[in-house]
């Protein structure tokens, strides 16, 4: 079976777009640069949001509690559908640049991020299998035959009420708060995802 970025993209229906005269898509393009902190804290995170430091006195990683509703929600996206991870609680300076994108719409190759995870959790004597539908569906068409059976607990659906209950930052100032209590919320910036 192959995994590369290419038969991942074909499966996903996520062609690589590229504008003219680009080599690289828009968040390739971004990861080839030194990361901007205070764009990316100023992006992310509430006005009291900071980058926790390492012992060097560089940027190490976002607190969770201090990011948007807009970037908690691509935070947890990124965690279920992009780059499985069983540590949630903080994002590091990596993954707060893949949140950045996200959040400033790049063009990303799909296929090509997958298929970096996939092998990064391969080589990991450590991680948990990460994408079990993504590998076990072009298996089964296939045809590949596996005589164990496969228990895969499915992840919640991340709709508004899941977000609302887990990620929802009610002093976000991008959020607006509209009419009565029982009134609906909504999120003043929304993303086409």
């Amino acid at each position: 079976m192959r995994f590369d970025a290419e038969t991942i993209n074909d499966f996903l229906d996520t062609p690589v777009v590229l504008v003219d005269g680009e080599e690289y898509p828009t968040y390739s393009q971004y990861l080839r640069t030194p990361p901007d902190h205070d764009d990316i804290l100023s992006t992310l995170c509430t006005p009291w949001g900071r980058f926790v430091l390492n012992v060097d006195d560089a940027p190490w990683k976002l607190l969770r509690k201090d990011l948007t509703t807009l970037a908690q929600t691509w935070s947890v996206l990124s965690y279920f559908k992009l780059a499985p991870t069983s540590h949630t609680s903080d994002i590091n300076v990596d993954k707060a640049r893949l949140i950045y994108g996200l959040v400033m719409k790049m063009d990303l190759d799909v296929g090509s991020f997958i298929s970096q995870q996939i092998s990064q959790i391969a080589q990991s004597s450590t991680s948990r299998l990460g994408f079990p539908a993504l590998i076990r569906v072009p298996c089964d068409i296939q045809g590949v035959v596996s005589d164990t059976l496969i228990f895969e607990s499915l992840s919640p659906v991340i709709n508004l009420a899941y977000i609302k209950k887990n990620y929802w930052n009610p002093a976000d100032p991008s959020i607006t708060f509209l009419g009565t209590r029982q009134s609906i919320y909504h999120i003043s910036v929304w993303s086409r995802y």
